[in-house]
């Protein structure tokens, strides 16, 4: 019998970032979102890693949010309170495990929602968080900018975090021993007339004495007395008197018989 061996899984591209980079995606997530829902973030946070992974822009998450003229004036430098956008951590950190927007496809441009443009290219794909989210296709519908990656062939990774030892960590788990429980003891080997002094206060109530703090001392059990069985005695009845007659008659014959 022939046995095809499996294809080989492609091995995924890895984009490292650092603190620095998941304070940069938040900061775009929070200014261009209009802070309204985490679809809002989400959609913007896809937007990021759509350009991070086009090649036609920086390949860092820092590099996309900051290039000018991009996103939102002060992006990198406005106070952002976190505590107006209580989805945002979530989202943030949801964006970097590999979670994106669903609607926003391959799109890596949006403007507030409501503007209109003559541009005849401006595909969209999806409204949220306030904005429109629109792809570049010509007449054709073939994009006109570099396509993203798609999602499950990329992943982020925390810059200095060794990849394979998350991996062997889970190989030696799945290769550990079960480990048994010891069986628990139910009886207590002792002599026949003999019984341990901590089974015998636990039935008693005293729960002063530990089996584990305190040997166990064997205590005498009183034997039993054995004897015979007494023998049966069965009453015989008492013969009746016999009559006047009967004991004349009785009295001949024993006189003839002597």
């Amino acid at each position: 019998m022939e046995t095809k061996k499996a294809a080989p899984t492609p091995a995924k591209q890895v984009y490292h970032y650092t603190s620095k980079d998941r304070e940069c995606l938040k900061r775009a997530m929070y200014f261009e979102s209009k802070r309204t829902s985490r679809k809002g973030f989400m959609a913007v946070g896809t937007v990021v890693m759509n350009r991070m992974t086009s090649g036609a822009y920086p390949d860092t998450i820092c590099g996309v949010v900051a290039q000018r003229n991009q996103f939102a004036p002060g992006v990198m430098t406005r106070t952002m309170d976190e505590a107006t956008a209580p989805d945002l951590e979530g989202a943030s950190e949801a964006i970097l495990a590999g979670e994106r927007h669903p609607d926003v496809k391959d799109a890596m441009f949006f403007h507030t929602n409501g503007l209109k443009f003559p541009y005849k290219n401006m595909s969209y794909v999806t409204v949220a968080g306030g904005n429109a989210f629109y792809e570049k296709r010509g007449r054709d519908g073939e994009l006109q900018t570099p396509e993203p990656l798609p999602t499950g062939s990329y992943m982020l990774a925390m810059a200095g975090q060794s990849l394979a030892a998350p991996q062997m960590a889970l190989t030696e788990l799945a290769n550990a021993p079960v480990m048994q429980k010891a069986p628990v003891q139910t009886s207590v080997e002792a002599a026949p007339n003999e019984i341990a002094v901590p089974q015998a206060a636990a039935l008693q109530g005293d729960v002063s004495a530990s089996p584990v703090a305190q040997d166990a001392v064997p205590v005498p059990r009183p034997a039993m007395a054995t004897s015979e069985p007494l023998p049966m005695i069965i009453p015989v009845p008492a013969p009746k008197p016999l009559a006047d007659s009967q004991q004349a008659a009785l009295a001949q014959r024993m006189m003839i018989y002597r």
